[in-house]
């Protein structure tokens, strides 16, 4: 039995909207990345970007369980000698809400070229507007 492959010109991408307040955090993600990825559909082939595009609202009130607000640490690197640097979930809350759905998403997709590209079909955004009403976005309710 062959392995249906669907042409790139016949994938269909449709554009949702999710609202993240009071959603715990990595269960959004989750989901949030089997659709871009494309896994709910049936002619999902993993090594094809089949996904659909995501456009997360409210990004400042989603939510974390136990005591990860405080407790989970994001690191980054400045490049220079000693130049670790990190911040609490708490913090990144405060100043960038919409880098902590990133980062959960993004360590949820393929690390390699495909995975980038459709990173990009995520956009997330605080506050309820966004600038998408053209593209007519479905509700999608997770």
């Amino acid at each position: 039995m062959k392995t249906y492959l669907a042409p790139v010109n016949e994938i269909e991408k449709k554009w949702y909207v999710v609202d993240a307040e009071n959603k715990v955090l990595g269960r959004l993600a989750s989901e949030i990345a089997n659709r871009l990825r494309g896994k709910h559909k049936p002619t999902f082939s993993s090594f094809i970007d089949n996904g659909d595009f995501i456009i997360v609202t409210n990004a400042e009130k989603v939510a974390l369980t136990g005591n990860k607000l405080d407790d989970k640490k994001y690191y980054r690197h400045t490049g220079y000698m000693g130049g670790l640097k990190e911040c609490s979930a708490k913090d990144l809350l405060i100043k960038h809400p919409t880098d902590l759905i990133m980062h959960a998403v993004r360590g949820m997709l393929p690390k390699n070229k495909l995975g980038r590209a459709q990173l990009k079909k995520l956009k997330i955004y605080t506050g309820t507007n966004h600038p998408h009403a053209a593209q007519q976005p479905a509700e999608l309710d997770i």
